[in-house]
């Protein structure tokens, strides 16, 4: 026990606790990459800026380079439309659940601007009220709202309410005496490009109304005979264009309503054709422009996701690889236009066209109309992402030909600056460059600036085409469309197919200094590359190693090695290969490093790993780590060893059988003295999870697993028992783990290179390296020797390691200290190895690998560590201070920071969730505490641990003076003492013309359409009764008014000792007139003590037996009863229901 007591770790200092708040904190930064499942696209040509809305209800706004604004629905909905109300830095949403929302970018603190939810509206869900298609009148005061009963409603954005005025299908249809068939659903509305009271109605069954909302008439009919899709106005006024479900478009002009201006056009006719689902009609000075998507003949290229843009001459059908969601032109004349005058062409530039995967903006300003370069929401996964890779602090020599070496492929990009660039960072320039490198399906290395918010593209690498079988598509990289009708162009970067999975890249190692890459592949292949800046024509040397050796008895039943090209192959500039180094069996590399100054390269498999020499181009080493079984597929006993183990190793490993029984038997003494003492003890276990105890209390280094949250004396943490790993394990040979170090391995006297490999079956082996003099280098051969062995007892996966010195600090990468990018190492001796396991960390003192203390994780609270790095954490106002601590992730989606060397926690904070597997399994650390992950197969999140770099996006927007109307002030509560029973009834009588949330809205007294006084009075209700419960009403004298302005109070508590004097009236009854309708309502209080009495709600009015008052008063106070008898509210309760009945017969 007192052994115990020593180890226990006290409470950090008041100093500790202060100087972590200057290194450690959790933020979640941003998110990198195109949003998974886009569904509704708006562009606001004023502020320039860009918003997708997706099926999870995020809502992501973009304008220039660093400029983004996020939101997120409170429901879980899918926006499914989206309105700009231009100039004015708001817009509108139309979500799945037929509510509307009303978003706001604020100016917060420091001048950062934020999106912000302010309002919201909800209509009901039935099959009529779903809303079908909206749209913004000219001045964007209002939204015409269409919906599938074929009715629209129109809401003021002002106030965001609903006005009383119904634009009736029925009405509509009085114009077109012609038509007897309902016409369906609203389909699409386009308002008048110069009178803000007219706009087109276009229903389902190609029905076109003309309607003048200032007269409330239709001006004009029209009949298409086909099913209508879309509709847009001519710039003029005076003309418009339908699209049909056949493939065909019409154009009309508004004079003329018995017949099109022309014949019907379809476009890939005459065969049947897909129906053209949105069109678009721009004037411009060289020729009007027609885009429209869909179209295409169903027999030939139904499959296919197309946008056409038709000029005079110039015709091009763009070929997406995904669905179209929706395209916006941005135009000139939309950007530049004012109230004093408007331009005479519309003049677009620009097609932004959203798909399901990526977006693509088409420059149609230049020939051949090429695609602009994205700036942001690139499509990370063009092909599927296999793993990635991070770069802190990049040299500008090797930036610098990375960013020449990608120009040279965007030729076929347009160079104009990008079209969509509203708002304005604040964010200072970064000192740094940050690379992140990502591997993909394809063969294929992506390099992305990870420095900003805007993860940019710069440069790809392919490594397929070092292999045979590999052939190059055709290159349209000039823009010329193809010669076949209709002429397709394909564009976009998203290709979900590899024609070879073997060409994946499952690991890669930069070393930025030497300009040093390493990407090891999932056929065992493993390529070193050198960046180049010409281009250059040269042969590839191929060496093969075989890891398992001679061995007769092992088969591979995997697939084959990749096929080397063969000659001299020619290359871009930028990265080329050197060299491939191809391990046998051709199985998918675990594990790499790279260390350039040696010029050494070591790659891990499921069967072993080897260690090569890139400046000689050959194999150093190789060690197979497969267990005997593996090998023979035969059952034998554990004691049976390889034929070449010698005499000495078996006489060694008889004595330490020998010692361990004798120490198992001490072991068991202890775990039983141990039980006795906890018995005695009689401790009570806080927690809400079982656990039983492993026993190993009094053991070495076991106070190290214990948290430090306490420095008075307490007992140990309860340990999970933890099912110990089979060696047979299939599994267990996986080399998960390779370092280099230059250290003390053999004695405290000198140093030398080393390497360390982690195994599945937590082995760790350590071999030395001898390295031949620089100027011999190229000459002698390069030589390593196995020097020790560690066995992790829990034989957990050895998933990380790392050398430190006597200040606690991780060696130098190579050439860092060379290049006066870090400080040397302390070489004076006391270094330590920290090796971190699955299940928990260890630290050995160097060369003697004496355990010096331990953490546990797995036995304390179940977790697993999943992802570690060892991060250089600096203090964010100290700039001299910087301390090198372990950040790790586990299964259960938490990130923890533990000191070095004496591991004790700093912080625990969630990120992922724990059924995020992809997620947890994609998590990289980089070196200066931030963290990346996929949260879905197109997009990486971006956290920090650290309080120093934290990248977020810091932004804002320039409004012009006056642009944003002034919030409505709604009118302030009467105190409860001078409401008057009268008060109300003047309400009902006179309603604001001011404020229209006042006045009656639509749907209250409106028939089956409306919403219903009913549902508003019992919500009300529900949600008092909710009130009073939670404050229990039987101690407390307890009166709630609610903030409706058109009622009073609806529920009074009043009790204290839980019942009411005997004294009190029971009975209140009160009159009021409505529109000269007397209505008299009874109040019925009842008093309960403990069981609960229902209440009962009588109303009574002079009104005609079966009108509508009559009616309306008894379904409110039936409905009333019954929510306060479901509930039997107990003690003293009095309702009053007087303002909804009157606001129920009112007009």
């Amino acid at each position: 026990m007192l052994k115990f007591l020593k180890k226990n770790h006290s409470k950090d200092s008041e100093e500790r606790e202060r100087l972590k708040k200057e290194l450690f904190g959790f933020t979640r930064c941003v998110d990198h990459g195109f949003p998974s499942q886009p569904r509704a696209l708006a562009y606001d040509p004023k502020l320039k800026l860009l918003a997708i809305g997706t099926k999870t209800g995020i809502l992501k706004i973009y304008g220039a380079p660093g400029v983004e604004f996020v939101g997120q629905q409170k429901k879980d909905v899918s926006i499914n439309q989206l309105f700009f109300l231009p100039e004015q830095g708001r817009l509108i949403t139309l979500c799945s659940d037929n509510s509307l929302h009303l978003w706001e970018i604020n100016e917060k603190k420091e001048g950062n601007a934020v999106l912000e939810e302010v309002k919201e509206i909800s209509m009901e869900c039935n099959k009529l009220k779903t809303i079908s298609t909206c749209s913004l009148t000219l001045n964007s005061d209002k939204l015409l709202i269409g919906t599938e009963g074929g009715n629209i409603h129109i809401l003021e954005v002002q106030t965001f309410t609903l006005l009383e005025q119904i634009i009736s299908q029925d009405v509509v249809m009085q114009s077109m005496p012609e038509v007897s068939s309902n016409p369906g659903a609203v389909e699409a509305i386009a308002v008048h490009p110069t009178n803000p009271d007219k706009f087109l109605i276009g229903f389902n069954r190609g029905y076109i109304v003309l309607w003048d909302n200032k007269t409330n008439n239709a001006d004009r009919t029209y009949n298409a005979s086909q099913q209508l899709e879309s509709l847009d106005w001519h710039r003029n006024g005076t003309d418009f264009i339908t699209a049909h479900a056949d493939g065909s478009y019409l154009k009309w002009s508004t004079e003329e309503s018995s017949s099109p201006k022309e014949s019907s056009t379809t476009p890939y006719g005459p065969f049947p054709c897909k129906a053209i689902s949105k069109i678009q009609w721009k004037s411009s000075k060289s020729g009007p422009f027609y885009i429209f998507s869909g179209g295409m003949p169903r027999a030939s290229y139904g499959d296919k996701h197309t946008v056409t843009v038709m000029q005079e001459e110039n015709h091009v059908v763009f070929d997406f690889t995904s669905k179209v969601i929706d395209f916006i032109t941005v135009s000139t004349a939309d950007e530049e236009d004012k109230e004093d005058g408007r331009q005479e062409y519309d003049e677009p530039h620009a097609l932004v066209v959203l798909v399901q995967e990526e977006i693509v903006v088409i420059d149609l300003d230049s020939p051949n109309w090429p695609a602009f370069k994205l700036p942001y929401l690139n499509s990370l996964h063009s092909s599927a992402i296999t793993c990635s890779y991070h770069v802190n602090n990049v040299p500008e020599q090797l930036w610098q030909k990375i960013i020449d070496a990608g120009e040279t492929q965007v030729g076929k990009f347009s160079h104009r600056t990008w079209p969509i660039d509203g708002g304005k960072t604040l964010a200072s320039e970064t000192l740094t460059r940050d690379l992140l490198l990502t591997g993909h399906e394809d063969g294929t290395i992506r390099f992305w600036d990870a420095s900003t918010t805007s993860l940019t593209f710069l440069y790809k690498l392919s490594t397929a085409n070092i292999f045979s079988g590999e052939t190059s598509p055709p290159d349209n990289s000039a823009g010329e469309a193809e010669e076949e009708w209709p002429p397709f162009k394909k564009v976009g970067s998203f290709d979900p197919y590899s024609d070879d999975p073997r060409w994946a890249i499952q690991k890669i190692a930069l070393c930025p200094l030497s300009e040093t890459l390493i990407a090891a592949g999932t056929a065992g292949q493993v390529i070193v590359l050198q960046m180049e800046r010409e281009q250059r024509e040269q042969e590839v040397t191929h060496v093969t190693i075989n890891i398992v050796g001679d061995s007769d008895n092992f088969v591979w039943k995997g697939h084959e090695a990749l096929a080397p090209q063969e000659g001299d192959l020619k290359f871009a500039p930028g990265f080329q290969p050197t060299c491939v180094m191809q391990l046998l069996p051709p199985a998918a590399c675990t594990s790499l490093a790279i260390n350039s100054e040696w010029q050494l390269g070591a790659a891990g498999t499921a069967h072993g790993f080897a260690l090569f020499d890139y400046c000689q181009k050959k194999g150093v080493l190789y060690r197979c780590t497969l267990n005997p079984n593996d090998m023979t597929n035969a059952v034998v006993n554990d004691s049976l060893l390889s034929r070449r183990i010698s005499f000495k190793k078996s006489l060694r490993e008889s004595f330490r059988r020998l010692r361990k029984s004798r120490a198992n038997r001490r072991e068991k003494m202890k775990k039983e003295k141990w039980a006795r003492r906890n018995k005695r003890m009689n401790c009570e276990i806080e927690g809400g999870e079982a656990v039983s105890t492993e026993g190993t209390a009094p053991a070495e280094g076991a106070s190290a697993s214990a948290s430090p949250l306490s420095s008075s004396p307490e007992l140990k943490p309860m340990e999970r028992q933890v099912e110990a790993r089979s060696l047979d394990d299939s599994m267990a040979s996986i080399v998960r783990f390779l370092y280099f170090a230059d250290t003390f391995a053999i004695n405290n006297t000198s140093h030398q290179p080393t390497l360390w490999v982690g195994t599945n079956a937590g082995y760790v082996y350590i071999y030395t390296i001898t390295i031949p003099p620089s100027d011999k280098r190229a000459s002698e051969s390069v030589s390593s020797f196995l020097a020790k062995e560690i066995k992790l007892r829990h034989r957990a996966p050895v998933i990380s390691m790392a050398v430190i010195d006597k200040r606690a600090r991780v060696l130098p990468e190579p050439l860092e200290v060379l290049h006066e990018r870090a400080k040397a190492a302390d070489m004076s001796g006391e270094h330590q190895l920290v090796v971190c396991s699955e299940e928990q960390f260890k630290v050995f003192s160097l060369p003697n690998l004496k355990p010096v203390c331990k953490r546990k994780l797995t036995v304390i609270d179940g977790s697993m560590v999943r992802k570690v790095s060892f991060v250089n954490f600096r203090s964010r106002s100290d700039e001299n201070y910087s301390e090198f601590d372990i950040a790790c992730l586990t299964n259960l989606g938490e990130l923890r920071i533990y000191t070095l060397p004496s591991l004790r926690l700093q912080l625990a904070e969630n990120s992922i969730k724990k059924e995020d597997l992809n997620g947890i399994s994609s998590f990289i650390f980089t070196k200066n505490g931030q963290g990346f992950h996929l949260i879905c197969s197109s997009e990486f999140c971006r956290t920090s641990l650290s309080k120093r770099y934290v990248t977020q996006p810091n932004c804002t927007i320039e409004l012009a003076e006056g642009m944003r109307p002034e919030p409505v002030a709604e009118p302030e509560a009467l105190p409860e003492t001078e409401q008057q029973p009268a008060e109300p009834s003047e309400q009902v009588n006179a309603p604001s013309t001011e404020n229209p949330a006042n006045e009656l809205r639509e749907g209250e007294a409106e028939g089956p359409e409306g919403t219903g006084t009913n549902n508003d009075v019992a919500e009300n209700i529900e949600g008092l009764i909710e009130e009073t419960q939670h404050n229990d009403s039987r101690a407390d004298t307890t009166t709630t008014t609610t903030g409706d302005i058109s009622q009073d109070s609806i529920i009074d508590v009043a009790s204290e000792a839980g019942t009411l004097s005997p004294t009190a009236s029971p009975i209140t009854t009160e009159t009021v007139n409505v529109n000269a309708t007397t209505i008299t309502t009874t109040t019925i209080t009842t008093t309960t003590t403990t069981e609960g009495t229902p209440l009962n709600i009588t109303g009574d009015s002079d009104c005609p037996e079966n009108s509508k008052a009559a009616v309306e008063i008894n379904t409110i106070v039936t409905e009333t009863e019954d929510k306060f008898n479901d509930l039997k509210i107990k003690g003293v309760t009095t309702v009053t229901v007087l303002e909804q009945v009157a606001q129920a017969v009112e007009g």
